[in-house]
C-alpha cells in the first residue's frame, strides 16, 4: 500500500508541475498576444494618419502649385498649343480673339 500512496503522490506532483508549467506557457502567450494587438492596432493608427497625409498631399490646389512652382508648368491656352495631325504636321495656332469693347454706360 505504501507504494501505491509514493507511486500517487508523485503522480500527483508530476500533474501539479505539468499544470504550473501550461498556466505559466498561457500567460507567456497571452503577453505575447496582447504586444501583438498593441501593436496591431498602433499600425493601424499609423496607416490612418499616412493616408490622411497622402490626401493632404495629392490635393489639386497644392498640385497645381507644385507644377508652377517646381516644375515651371503653366496653364495652356489656345496661343500656346500645338495640334498635330495623324500625318505628323502641325495645325497653325488659333490666334485669340480680340477683348470685346466694354459696354457703354449710360449716365443718369
Amino acid at each position: 500500500m505504501a507504494r501505491l500512496n509514493v507511486l500517487l503522490l508523485m503522480a500527483v506532483m508530476a500533474t501539479a508541475l505539468f499544470l504550473v508549467h501550461t498556466q505559466y506557457r498561457s500567460r507567456l502567450l497571452f503577453t505575447e498576444l496582447d504586444r501583438a494587438n498593441t501593436e496591431a492596432r498602433r499600425l493601424e493608427v499609423d496607416g490612418d494618419r499616412l493616408q490622411v497625409e497622402k490626401r493632404a498631399q495629392a490635393t489639386p490646389l497644392r498640385v497645381e502649385k507644385l507644377a508652377k512652382e517646381q516644375l515651371k508648368m503653366r496653364t495652356t491656352t489656345p496661343a500656346i498649343t500645338q495640334y498635330v495631325r495623324p500625318d505628323g504636321t502641325v495645325i497653325p495656332p488659333i490666334p485669340a480673339p480680340p477683348p470685346a469693347p466694354a459696354p457703354a454706360r449710360r449716365g443718369g
